[in-house]
């Protein structure tokens, strides 16, 4: 249960003196922060406006009651004389609330939602407010660890006033899941200590036959092998600049850690395969991800650990939901496509919907690669770009997502990514029963698969020169040998 909540005193005075300076009504957004449980306390870094839907609409506006004179009685207390209604529009706030929470790492989260507007208004409008709330919930909520509160900031005027509640958005929708906390402002982000991670992974996911009623897509394997490999990575020990992490005490250094993860030794699933009658092939994805966490100085560096793992996870998930957005703009190439493919491989079917086990040859793609942007009192947040995609995409979206000034000096962009993002290859049972000696050809790439075949060729021209150097090699050292024992006996 949250019972106190601190606010970044730089930022929020910042939105006040612009809240204030506006003429909006009112205005709803997004709350980013932290919620730690073992302190019972909620930190927040910034808030960030919705912008205006696809139409030029704002997120959320004031409707005017209709009087009806007709009705007559006393009002309810809690029911201002004339005041209007508020109305959200959720979908847009929740989309929002998605979008943004790819940009944050480790120890940043979309806590909840922030709303400007008048008491009477907003006394008349918790419970839409509360459905606002577990919109944005389910729109950010990717592991099974993440809390069920959500914060709801509200910000009067005439006079101004700050105001915090917390929400279980699991609950059912009342006016009284609005709990009141504590609030105040203080210095937040200059207490935070920054870890980072440099992941490298190996995946290799089994592709099985499956009846026709069940065809398992691209995303659909994926999800469940991101899925799965959270849980083992939840079990990997920990050692940050060297030390293993034994205790559960604060941290207090300066200057970014650097973490290192030990997994446990898993079975090989190439192994698997050939035991298994109904596999099919092998989809492998790997790669390395670049991970940051921040923690708060009087968290337990345990916590980093977590949020290291979970932002490595959430990143993962996001390239693969990206990738699943742009549905009808990564189509896969007739050339990789089996004749005797059924609907499951159809030509105008995006890659992330392809049923892999009807592939006839092994294919590959490469997956977002992750950039981080200077953001607040030197910390980063982060986007995603594809491989034909430059920095001013990256640009674009910081100013209509995060409502931030884009990065003037591309250098202060770092791109640790650039030679090693993701990728996944599909290969076949034969390729994962002996994958030294494979049956289909090199791995077309979406792009310049016909270079990859000729590399393929010059690649097996050179191994059979080594191969005759080495035989060379060995039969003149069996000559230099028999001379030298004939030369001995000799003597």
């Amino acid at each position: 249960m949250v019972k106190a909540v601190v606010g970044e005193e730089t930022q929020l005075k910042s939105i006040e003196d612009r809240l204030s300076q506006s003429r909006f009504p009112v205005q709803v957004g997004l709350v980013i922060g932290k919620i730690s449980s073992p302190l019972e306390r909620g930190f927040v870094f910034d808030l960030v406006p919705t912008p205006p839907n696809d139409a030029g609409e704002p997120a959320c506006s004031l409707l005017e009651t209709v009087k009806d004179e007709k009705k007559k009685g006393p009002k309810p207390k809690s029911q201002a004389a004339d005041s209007p209604s508020l109305f959200i529009d959720d979908d847009w706030v929740a989309e929002h609330a998605r979008q943004v929470a790819r940009m944050l790492v480790g120890g940043m989260k979309v806590v909840g939602i922030y709303i400007w507007v008048t008491n009477d208004v907003f006394k008349n409008s918790t419970i839409m407010l509360s459905q606002s709330i577990k919109g944005v919930a389910e729109a950010t909520h990717l592991l099974q660890t993440d809390r069920e509160e959500r914060l709801l900031i509200h910000i009067s005027y005439s006079p101004i006033r700050w105001t915090c509640r917390s929400c279980t958005w699991t609950s059912n929708t009342t006016s009284s899941s609005l709990q009141p906390c504590d609030f105040k402002m203080g210095r937040v982000l200059t207490s935070l200590q920054t870890f980072k991670c440099t992941y490298n992974f190996n995946l290799r996911l089994l592709v099985c036959h499956e009846s026709a009623s069940n065809l398992q897509t691209l995303s659909d394997i994926l999800r469940q092998g991101i899925s799965h490999h959270a849980k083992e990575l939840k079990d990997a020990k920990a050692v940050i600049d060297g030390n293993l992490v034994v205790n559960d005490e604060p941290c207090t250094l300066d200057g970014v850690r650097e973490v290192e993860l030990l997994l446990p030794f898993m079975k090989d699933t190439y192994a698997e395969a050939c035991s298994r009658k109904d596999a099919l092939g092998v989809l492998v994805f790997s790669g390395s991800v670049c991970a940051f966490a921040y923690l708060n100085s009087k968290e337990a560096i345990s916590q980093a650990v977590s949020d290291i793992k979970g932002d490595i996870i959430t990143s993962l998930q996001s390239r693969l939901d990206i990738i699943c957005d742009e549905a009808y703009g990564d189509v896969w190439p007739k050339d990789d496509i089996s004749p005797e493919a059924s609907d499951g491989t159809s030509t105008d079917k995006p890659v992330s919907q392809l049923v892999l086990h009807l592939l006839r040859k092994e294919c590959s793609l490469s997956f977002p690669r992750r950039v981080f942007v200077p953001w607040l009192a030197g910390t980063y947040i982060c986007d995603y770009l594809q491989p034909s995609e430059t920095l001013e995409v990256l640009k674009d979206h910081c100013v209509e997502l995060m409502s931030m000034e884009a990065p003037a000096n591309a250098s202060t962009i770092l791109e640790p990514e650039i030679e090693a993002a993701p990728s996944l290859v599909t290969k076949s049972f034969w390729d994962a029963a002996n994958p030294f000696h494979p049956a289909s050809s090199l791995p077309l790439e979406k792009s310049g698969g016909h270079a990859r075949e000729e590399n393929g060729k010059e690649s097996t021209k050179s191994n059979n020169v080594n191969v005759r150097a080495a035989i060379f090699f060995l039969l003149l050292s069996i000559l230099v040998g028999f001379v030298l024992y004939v030369v001995r006996r000799s003597r």
